[in-house]
């Protein structure tokens, strides 16, 4: 294995599945969940996206076009408008998700932390076709590695954002991983646009 790729797409899948978003997200739910309620969301949540993830790497692209007759640049260029958003609503907001109290814990396992959060169309876009530059095996260890970190920082967000809150840094840090989150969904539409136009005959 190719120790630059791997870590090339190890690099972009952190970037993409984006831990600080979700340092934001457990803290806030700290303030009405007990710590249990927290670490059960966290291990199922990641357990549930990295299925999601090995499935659409095995069998994304048969599902894409077989299922729904989707090319990849049209799945691009989506989420990419997609991620564009999300970290668009980021920067302006300094928040990514925000929550009712009155929501059960249980809710929002599946959705809204492990899909879109964890797995959402950026991470699934990427283990479709990221595999075809990188290789198969490295991005499959690429995922694996990059989910149990952001794992590891979700299950350490509280201590992370009471030291951030009281630094001062937590708002700033979440519109800079908003920005960055933005530029990820450009550059994807200008891929699946680069492919689409590849596909035109000359």
């Amino acid at each position: 294995m190719d120790i630059k790729l791997f870590f090339s797409a190890f690099l972009a899948f952190i970037a993409l599945v984006n831990p600080v978003q979700k340092i934001f997200v457990v803290f806030s739910l700290g303030e009405t969940h007990t710590d249990a309620e927290l670490k059960r969301v966290i291990n199922k949540a990641t357990v549930t996206a990295i299925g999601v993830l090995l499935l659409f790497l095995f069998l994304g692209e048969a599902i894409l076009k077989y299922a729904f007759n989707l090319q990849i640049y049209a799945f691009q260029v989506t989420c990419g408008i997609v991620l564009f958003y999300n970290g668009f609503i980021g920067l302006q907001k300094g928040a990514f998700l925000t929550i009712d109290r009155n929501t059960r814990i249980e809710d929002i396992i599946a959705v809204p932390i492990a899909i879109p959060m964890i797995a959402g169309p950026a991470t699934i876009t990427a283990v479709v076709t990221m595999p075809a530059v990188y290789g198969r095996w490295t991005t499959i260890i690429a995922v694996i590695l990059a989910l149990l970190l952001n794992l590891v920082i979700m299950r350490n967000a509280g201590k992370i954002g009471k030291v951030l809150v009281k630094q001062n840094i937590l708002m700033p840090m979440i519109r800079i991983i908003g920005l960055i989150v933005a530029a990820i969904g450009v550059q994807m539409v200008m891929n699946g646009i680069e492919a689409f136009i590849k596909t035109l005959p000359k």
